[in-house]
């Protein structure tokens, strides 16, 4: 084994904590609290070594339920240096799916808040796996050690990170499930140290930066690129409600560099600058993921940034991040009035790390890659991705790995996004949809952000959603639509004859002949700005019957 072979995730943290020791890495503005990257490195490192005289050590499989917390960052990174395997599961994904999330991770340990212990023993989370327990904030709890002993139980000398090699797994993410059934996405070092490169060069991220991040996993990414992690008060599973002062403060007050945010944050925190006359004149840059930005969001919140800052809007997945990115300029400019005539949303370049290619749709596996099957520029096909920040595997899922990836004749594995799309001349991507959101017709698929980009072009519609109702290649297209404001019949059936007319103009829209007015779409749980298509075209089955 070479030494390009051995990477380790947790050795950004360590090499920040020599060049700039006294530098906050995380501050909780709420709290009073903040570690410098010396703290943080240091305490990574005492944790790492208390976890090994419990058992915790290279190749343990951990179940990580902690908030957003110093401890959260200080474990993780603890657990990076240990070689041990961080299992981490959105909260919100309900008892049940997380039930079944630990049963198919099958975690050695398990350290979580003591609300998280309560319910692993009342509900049998891990039960089969289970045998070591660490209690964050809290004392010793039905046998767990707290962590503050697992700290003072080890040496204060400097832990040796282990030498991981590339393609050692490095942590589980499950996906949120929007989609179906939480997956289990292998992480080894070498994908995550891809995308911290990816991300630096992306965006030109300078160490000593000041960054705002809204998402858990995003704000772990902060310290490996020698940013300082501010992180907001705010519910992290909620983030289309967050209080707006919370963001505007902390950003003001430590003069953040970059920020991000799901759609559904932007659209709040937007709409609440635009109304009170606030800027946040730090900002370089804002990156926003999870789900498309309607044009409207990016030039509301576009206005609250300085002249030479822009918007980003990179395309990924929990199993392929990042794999292009676009930005603002770009969108208001030109891409977002394609949008509106129902081209779809361009996602911009591939990143320079990835090979992409549009492949024929179809919903069985693909047992083995080949360059003939690419589709030539517009034609719509599935996103294909492979790159060394794509993930190759789903743990313990043989079935949906097969359904997802497609090997390679020289070793390698192509990651099938599950979205439509398709490549212009210029080769940038244009994204239409889930692959299993296309709406089968008896005059062929209709996809699902083509025909939406056409009517949210509407002044009065805040978003729809095309769903189809029946089954087989015969199914009714309905279009969803939620208001920017509440209305009554009246002002609706005239909404609806003013869409018709929308639709009319456009050979993939003017068929749809169904519009349904929904209260407030269901949304994941994740960025609360992916649609429940699934839900919705239950709804709209009621709705009609």
């Amino acid at each position: 084994m070479n030494n390009s072979d051995i990477v380790n995730i947790s050795r950004p943290l360590t090499e920040m904590a020599r060049l700039q020791p006294d530098t906050p890495a995380i501050v909780f503005p709420q709290e009073g609290r903040s570690l410098t990257f010396r703290e943080l490195d240091k305490d990574s490192d005492r944790i790492a070594g208390g976890l090994r005289e419990i058992g915790i050590v290279r190749g343990t499989r951990v179940a990580l339920l902690v908030p957003p917390s110093p401890e959260l960052f200080s474990l993780t990174f603890a657990l990076f240096k240990a070689g041990a395997v961080p299992v981490f599961i959105d909260p919100g994904i309900g008892a049940r799916n997380m039930k079944g999330c630990l049963a198919e991770a099958e975690p050695d340990a398990f350290i979580g808040i003591p609300k998280a212990h309560v319910a692993r023993r009342l509900l049998g989370w891990g039960r089969a796996s289970i045998r070591i327990t660490v209690v964050v904030g809290g004392r010793a709890f039905w046998g767990g050690i707290p962590l503050d002993k697992v700290r003072r139980s080890a040496l204060t000398a400097p832990f040796a990170a282990v030498a991981t090699r590339r393609d050692e797994v490095a942590a589980i993410l499950f996906t949120s499930g929007s989609t179906g059934l939480p997956k289990g996405a292998v992480y080894t070092h070498g994908t995550f140290a891809a995308q911290v490169d990816a991300l630096r060069e992306m965006y030109d991220i300078r160490p000593g930066e000041i960054d705002l991040p809204t998402f858990p996993l995003f704000a772990l990414f902060a310290p490996a690129l020698g940013m300082t992690a501010l992180i907001p008060q705010m519910d992290f599973t909620r983030p289309g409600t967050v209080d707006p002062r919370q963001i505007f403060g902390p950003a003001k007050e430590f003069s953040a560099t970059t920020m991000f945010g799901s759609p559904a944050l932007l659209n709040r925190v937007g709409r609440y600058g635009e109304s009170h006359g606030i800027k946040i004149p730090t900002l370089k840059r804002v990156i926003s993921a999870g789900a498309p930005v309607p044009a409207s969001v990016l030039k509301r919140f576009a206005a609250l940034l300085p002249e030479d800052a822009e918007i980003f809007t990179p395309y990924g997945a929990t199993e392929a991040l990042p794999v292009s990115s676009i930005g603002s300029n770009e969108v208001l400019e030109e891409t977002g009035e394609m949008t509106g005539k129902g081209h779809g949303v361009c996602v911009g370049w591939p990143v320079r790390s990835i090979s992409l290619a549009i492949i024929p749709i179809t919903d069985t596996p693909v047992t083995l890659w080949s360059d003939d099957l690419a589709l030539p520029p517009w034609e719509v096909g599935e996103i294909t991705v492979r790159g060394p920040q794509v993930s190759t595997a789903y743990l313990n899922r043989p079935e949906v790995t097969a359904l997802a990836k497609i090997p390679d004749s020289d070793g390698g594995v192509w990651h099938r996004m599950g979205d439509v799309g398709y490549l212009d001349t210029k080769g940038r991507i244009w994204f239409c949809g889930r692959k299993s959101h296309r709406v089968m017709t008896a005059h062929g698929p209709l996809y699902t952000i083509p025909a939406e980009g056409v009517f949210n072009t509407h002044p009065k519609v805040f978003r729809t959603a095309l769903v189809g109702v029946g089954s087989g290649s015969n199914q009714k297209p309905v279009l969803c639509v939620e208001l920017e404001e509440k209305a009554g019949k009246p002002e609706q059936d005239q909404i609806r004859t003013e869409l018709f007319q929308l639709g009319s103009g456009y050979p993939h829209t003017k068929k749809i002949r169904t519009i349904l007015f929904h209260p407030a779409f269901p949304v994941d749980i994740r960025h609360n700005a992916k649609i429940f298509r699934e839900k919705l075209a239950v709804w709209a089955q009621g709705q009609r019957s």
